[in-house]
């Protein structure tokens, strides 16, 4: 459906995506996360052809952006950031005129309104202005703005950003149901929501790819290290540290709180297989008591701040 190839924008000297390389699938959602700055703005504005890239190539379907600009605009819809609505008009009055715009008229130019407004949850603010909306209803009435042409791919760049939490499950709940039918590429901050509605995550860091592939998978691979908690009695850190660092796999033991009694620690370990079962043994061959152990979930957020960490 979409495959980039060594795309590359400049601004002067100052390089915002530098040789990046993916293709996404008919009918994938697509999240694309990035700290502040990482060129995940610039990269969907070159998808949409709103600029040129200053070297590689955009194929979408049997098009290219340099060849064919108004073909892939027409197979398209874009929600930017800050949804470019006219305050002064009412919603309907306002998606009247992005219909007129698409060239819609007469029966389909209500039935899409209608769809629209039924799919968006716009039926209570059509006849309100605008610019009396909440964020939240703003953002969708710019959602239904991206869709009146009923593209087969649709691009937003953080649909949910400055939403409250009831807003963004409304705004979630929408992108997963026309996600069945079409290919949607997300830019959010939100790591929660990217993973609760996308397929695939690439995560972008100074103009560069440094994670592709699905939240599963990228929480199972991320350099094979996961920690592993413990709470112990009888012991003190420098004994279980000398025992449980003798253990293939483990490579360090982390103090998290020692109350004299009761130990607290965490066991870093890079291994790809499961060592529970020797740590287990390595405590039973002692007379110390196990209160905890358990091993801790590797989130987005964990994988996110390791990639994009500064040097």
């Amino acid at each position: 459906m979409i495959h980039v190839e060594m795309l590359t924008k400049y601004y002067s000297d100052l390089c915002a995506v530098d040789q990046i390389n993916f293709d996404v699938q008919k009918g994938e959602i697509l999240g694309l996360l990035g700290p502040n700055g990482a060129g995940k703005t610039t990269t969907l504005r070159m998808l949409t052809g709103y600029i040129r890239p200053t070297s590689g190539t955009i194929h979408i379907k049997d098009y290219t952006i340099d060849e064919q600009p108004l073909e892939i605009k027409k197979l398209l819809g874009y929600l930017p950031e800050s949804a470019p609505l006219y305050h002064d008009l009412l919603t309907y009055d306002y998606l009247d005129y992005v219909a007129n715009i698409r060239e819609l008229a007469g029966e389909s130019k209500l039935k899409r309104i209608h769809e629209l407004t039924d799919l968006c949850g716009l039926n209570e603010v059509m006849h309100k202005p605008i610019g009396e909306l909440s964020k939240g209803y703003k953002q969708r009435v710019g959602l239904a703005h991206a869709m009146m042409n009923d593209p087969e791919i649709l691009i937003l760049d953080e649909p949910t950003s400055g939403l409250d939490p009831n807003q963004i499950v409304e705004i979630r709940d929408i992108i997963k149901h026309i996600g069945k039918e079409k290919t949607i590429i997300i830019s959010t901050h939100i790591l929660s929501e990217a993973e609760a509605t996308c397929d695939r995550i690439i995560i972008i860091n100074r103009g560069r790819i440094v994670a592709d592939d699905s939240t599963d998978t990228l929480k199972q691979s991320a350099g094979g290290e996961y920690l592993i908690n413990m709470t112990l009695q009888n012991t003190n850190f420098e004994s279980a540290e000398k025992i449980l660092c003798s253990i293939n796999g483990v490579s360090g033991v982390i103090l998290a709180d020692d109350q004299g009694d009761t130990l607290s620690i965490s066991l870093n370990c890079q291994s790809s297989d499961d060592i529970r079962a020797d740590i287990y043994r390595a405590v039973k061959d002692t007379d110390w008591l196990l209160l905890d152990f358990h091993q801790e979930t590797r989130t987005l957020e964990n994988i996110f701040r390791e990639l994009t960490r500064e040097n």
